[in-house]
């Protein structure tokens, strides 16, 4: 479903497309925060906002029931697992033995499959609210700089290179910015749940 970040990005087109032009040929003028900004992003502000375009919370919330669903299934698997309480002996303690283990493993702790299961879920929910954040901070960013002063600038038709560069730049910088502070946030959320990247012994 098309959203704000949509349709602006369509009408800002030709303003990214020109920003790219100007910052490709002309440059920057030297000193302007853009520098760092394209250092944090390592993208033209074209791409970069297609780049945030491309990231799509629906898709990723679409797969979260399903995630849910397995998490209550282990903790079910976990609680069917039948007790040794008719029978006793050697084989009854290695039965209960291994049972205990395989509750364990199935919904027991921090490393079981459930609760990684579910931890799975929390990121994804969590991710598809930073996807959406971001969108929308785009999509404001966006719309500054197409009522802005530089985007009329760059609209004009002769214009000095120091012109160009200049007016280039503050658009940039802001669409830069934006973009890389967001980023920075998601990073963070995939820090915070590096534990998922580890095999699960089993």
């Amino acid at each position: 479903m098309a959203d704000r970040l949509d349709e602006l990005v369509e009408a800002a087109g030709p303003l990214l497309d020109r920003v790219d032009s100007v910052l490709s040929v002309v440059g920057a003028p030297e000193g302007h925060r853009v520098w760092a900004e394209l250092r944090r992003v390592r993208l033209l502000p074209g791409d970069a906002v297609r780049a945030v375009c491309d990231l799509r919370p629906d898709a990723v919330l679409e797969s979260m029931p399903e995630l849910r669903d397995y998490t209550r299934a282990y903790a079910d698997l976990a609680d069917a697992l039948p007790v040794a309480d008719t029978w006793s002996g050697e084989a009854a303690e290695a039965y209960e033995q291994a049972r205990r283990r395989a509750a364990v493993h199935l919904n027991g702790g921090p490393d079981s499959l459930g609760h990684r299961m579910g931890a799975t879920a929390d990121l994804g929910d969590a991710l598809a609210e930073w996807m959406r954040r971001t969108r929308g901070d785009l999509a404001m960013a966006l719309a500054e700089v197409l009522g802005s002063a530089e985007a009329v600038t760059l609209s004009a038709g002769e214009l000095t290179p120091d012109e160009e560069a200049s007016a280039a730049a503050e658009v940039a910088a802001l669409l830069l910015r934006t973009v890389a502070d967001n980023y920075d946030r998601g990073e963070q959320l995939l820090d915070e749940s590096a534990a998922l990247q580890n095999a699960l012994l089993v």
